[in-house]
């Protein structure tokens, strides 16, 4: 059993940026070789999906380099670095993975796995 634990999120100002880390806090280590996807959701809206990998991939971009996901191998994680922050960009932040994918999804109902999220302020 998958246990997604999220962390890195924070108070931070606009311009700034934030790495967050997802790890499998069972410690099997499978989640190097999942579909894995970061969504947020803000008070009020719907989970978005903002960034994804497939089964092969090590990293990705998007948001025309707002979002850098890649996976870190040595410490068995999936990170999300978050570039040029803006106070529409606060919102609870999950890692998701799934066995079964082997590219990404959009719907949050595609992943089975899910961290706890993690909160991401933006404010001056």
């Amino acid at each position: 059993q998958l246990q997604l634990v999220a962390s890195g999120g924070g108070l931070v100002h606009p311009g700034g940026s934030l790495r967050l880390s997802c790890v499998d806090a069972g410690g099997a280590f499978i989640l190097d070789s999942m579909a894995v996807a970061w969504f947020r959701q803000a008070p009020g809206s719907e989970r978005e999906r903002v960034s994804c990998m497939s089964r092969q991939a090590t990293s990705a971009n998007s948001g025309m380099g707002k979002f850098t996901m890649r996976r870190d191998f040595a410490k068995h994680m999936v990170l999300l670095e978050v570039n040029d922050l803006k106070t529409e960009d606060t919102a609870v932040y999950y890692c998701a993975a799934d066995r079964r994918l082997t590219g990404c999804a959009a719907r949050p109902e595609d992943y089975e796995y899910w961290g706890q999220g993690t909160q991401v302020t933006v404010s001056a």
